[in-house]
This record gives C-alpha cells, sequence and structure tokens, in this order.
C-alpha cells in the first residue's frame, strides 16, 4: 500500500506542483504526513493502518520531487550537485536511526509516535522554504520575486543570479499571476520524448536494482537490524560525490557500469554461497553506486527538460522509478543467502544498457536550466569551457594597439 501510494503521488504530484507551485504542495504533504504518523498509534484499527500507509507514500512521492526541485533551483549552477546528494546523506542517516529506533522500540505503536512527534514540531520552520524562482517567472508571479530580493542585498543577488536579472527589470510592475495551466505542446516534442524515454528507463532500472538489494538485505545471512544498519552506512560517502570533478553524463555511466559489475560479482557470489559479510559487501557496492546514479539522475532530470513541463517529466520518470520499486518485489531473495538468477541478470544487465543509453543525452553540466524548448536546442557549453576559451585568446584591443588610439588616459605616464 505504501509503494501505491508513491505510485499514486507520482501520478498527481508534478501537476499539482506546476499548477500551485511546489511550495504549497510540500507545506501540505508535509502536514498531512506528520498526521499520518501519529492516526495509526491513536486508531489501530487494520483497514485504517494500510490507507493511512497509502496516504503517507502519496505524500513521501510528493515531499521527494518538491524538496529536491526547490533545492535545486535555488543552487547556482556550479553548485547543483550538493543538494541532491546532501538529502541523500540526510536519508541514510535516517535509515540508521531508524534502525537504531526499531531496534529500541518495544512495539510499533511507540515507533510511530517517535516518528510523527518531531514532524510536528519541526512543521512551523517550513513555513520559511521559498518558491521555485523559475515557477515565479513563468507565473508572473514577479511581486514575490521581488519580496525575496528586498529581504537582504545577498538575496537579491541570488535571485539575479538564478533569474537573471533581465527578468525583474522587464517588468516594473507585479504582473497578476496566471491562472493557465502551462502548454502541453512541448510534452510532443521528439527531443523532449527522447529524453524523457531515456531517463524513464533510467529511473525504472536504478529502482529496481537498489530496491532489490534493499528488501534482500536479509537475505545475506546477517542479523536484519545490522544489516539495515550498515545499509544506511553504506549510503553515507555520497556526500563525497561533489569532490569528484566529473559531469552529468560521464559521472552517469560511470556509476553504472560500477553497479551493475557489482551487482553481478555480488549476486554470483552468492549464488555459490560464499561467506555472507563478503556477499553483502559487494551487494552494498552496488547499491552505493546506483544511489549515486540515483542522485545524479534526479538533478540530470531537473537540468533536462524546460520550465514549462520539468515538474510534469520529473514525475513521469519518478512514476517509472516507482514501478520498478514495485516490480523489485517479484524476485524475493532466500534466508540461505541465495537469489534467483533472473534478478542476478536484471539487476547487472539493466544499469549497463542504461551506461549506453546515456550517449544520447547532452550535457548539462553547469548550464542555466532551460526555461522554453529554445533554450533545449542550443549547443551546451560548459562555464569553465568559455572562460578559458577567452583566456587563451589575447584582447583584440591591445592585439591591435586600437585602446592606445582611443583612450587617452591609458597611455603610460
Amino acid at each position: 500500500m505504501y509503494m501505491a501510494g508513491m505510485l499514486l503521488g507520482s501520478l498527481v504530484g508534478g501537476v499539482l506542483a506546476d499548477r500551485y507551485g511546489k511550495r504549497p504542495v510540500l507545506l501540505v504533504c508535509l502536514s498531512v504526513q506528520a498526521a499520518c504518523g501519529l492516526v495509526p498509534a491513536v486508531l489501530p484499527q487494520p483497514f485504517v493502518f494500510l490507507a493511512v500507509r497509502c496516504l503517507t507514500g502519496v505524500c513521501c512521492s510528493c515531499i521527494t520531487n518538491c524538496s529536491f526541485s526547490l533545492a535545486v533551483e535555488w543552487t547556482a549552477p556550479s553548485a547543483r550537485l550538493w543538494p541532491p546528494v546532501f538529502l541523500g546523506f540526510c536519508f541514510s542517516l535516517g535509515t540508521m536511526g531508524g534502525a537504531l529506533l526499531a531496534w529500541l522500540s518495544p512495539s510499533w505503536t511507540q515507533l510511530h509516535l517517535s516518528l510523527a512527534l518531531p514532524q510536528f514540531i519541526c512543521l512551523p520552520l517550513y513555513r520559511s522554504i521559498p518558491e521555485s524562482p523559475s515557477w515565479l517567472v513563468l507565473m508572473g508571479r514577479m511581486d514575490v520575486l521581488y519580496l525575496y530580493c528586498n529581504r537582504s542585498e545577498a538575496d537579491k543577488q541570488c535571485v539575479d543570479l538564478l533569474v537573471g536579472s533581465n527578468s525583474l527589470e522587464k517588468t516594473k510592475v507585479p504582473a497578476a499571476p496566471k491562472e493557465q495551466p502551462p502548454n502541453d505542446l512541448p510534452l510532443r516534442h521528439p527531443t523532449i520524448l527522447l529524453r524523457l524515454t531515456i531517463m524513464s528507463y533510467l529511473g525504472a532500472v536504478t529502482a529496481l536494482t537498489y530496491f532489490g538489494i534493499c528488501m534482500n538485505i536479509g537475505s545475506f545471512g546477517v542479523n536484519v537490524y545490522s544489516a539495515q544498519f550498515f545499509s544506511g552506512l553504506s549510503e553515507a560517502p555520497c556526500l563525497l560525490v561533489p569532490l569528484v570533478r566529473l559531469d552529468r553524463r560521464p559521472m552517469s555511466m560511470l556509476t553504472l557500469f560500477l553497479s551493475g559489475t557489482a551487482c553481478f560479482l555480488s549476486l554470483l557470489l552468492s549464488r555459490y554461497q560464499c561467506d555472507a559479510m563478503l556477499v553483502m559487501s559487494g551487494a552494498l557496492v552496488g547499491k552505493f553506486c546506483i544511489l549515486v546514479t540515483i542522485f545524479v539522475l534526479a538533478l540530470y532530470s531537473i537540468e533536462l527538460f524546460p520550465t514549462v513541463v520539468r515538474q510534469r517529466c520529473v514525475s513521469a520518470i519518478n512514476l517509472c522509478f516507482r514501478l520498478g520499486c514495485l516490480f523489485s518485489t517479484l524476485f524475493p531473495g532466500n534466508p540461505e543467502g541465495t537469489i534467483s538468477l533472473a534478478a542476478m541478470l536484471i539487476y547487472s544487465s539493466g544499469p549497463i544498457i542504461g551506461c549506453g543509453l546515456c550517449l544520447l543525452l547532452p550535457e548539462t553540466s553547469g548550464t542555466p536550466l532551460p526555461n522554453s524548448m529554445e533554450d533545449c536546442h542550443k549547443p551546451p557549453q560548459h562555464p569553465l569551457e568559455r572562460t578559458r576559451k577567452l583566456q587563451s585568446q589575447p584582447p583584440a584591443a591591445v592585439a591591435t594597439g586600437e585602446c592606445k588610439r582611443t583612450h587617452n588616459s591609458c597611455q603610460p605616464v
């Protein structure tokens, strides 16, 4: 029911965020999720629990999409990889803390209470989350952007960097909000369809591999609480990913290939009943590599699509991701530590095929977020490459002596 709720949230979350904004959807889902954690402890009825779990999945899906998008859109192009990686690092901390909390809780009722109460305490802090600057420009909500700019000089510089000072200067009077939904024509464009197809496949494959290992973590012959703790610990090094000087496409290809290789070796060792810790270590290496891929693809999917359809495309990719989550339940492991041959082939071959499909995607590292189809067709040029090109060429004015003839103030004393 929880996975079904995640699937439902992928269907409706993007449409709601494109129409009403990411901030309102995020705040509503955070409030509902906090209430969903409290209801089962108060009303311990089976059908109520199933309904609450489904609603929790819907909220979690919307929270993940909106939080990742807002964090990326409020970050400079040169540092966009840090928000998803930092959020993933917090997710690993939650995984380790969840294993410890489940081990300490005497009943599932107290476990729900210990998870729900901190969310209610943090609800007032979430009101300070700003709206997406790109969405505000698209919908003509310049009054909100002016409000952000008037807070401080640093906020004004941040808004100018993200949306461009020209966008603020064009509209001196705050424009009325546009009630019409974004146009659906860009979704039918061949470029958008190709990118959406590839990213949807990668989303399904990464989810299938990641959750396949997560749900089979108890099939390696290790204590389930210890296995869950080490599963979260294996994801903690993802915080170092932005230090790797690789762009989006080569990083995705490298991690997909390493994940497929590690999964194949680990599952091969499990089939021949090798040491349990060795098998689990290999699987966690593959899980870490596929997790890095998920972080990069979460950022990649935001940068590939224009603002007018970005959230719907991201939601469609997340929909395929959730389908991969559901499909991973068809390959359960055995308590003896063996996994089926079909799972071994899918977990290893899927990422490697996705590695080849990444060659059809453009590079988006360090480039501004596209706002229209015209921006998607511009040849990508990394800002560092543009800077090196300018530095490698001597200034024309100095080379021709034009500065000396036209500006007398440049004459040496």
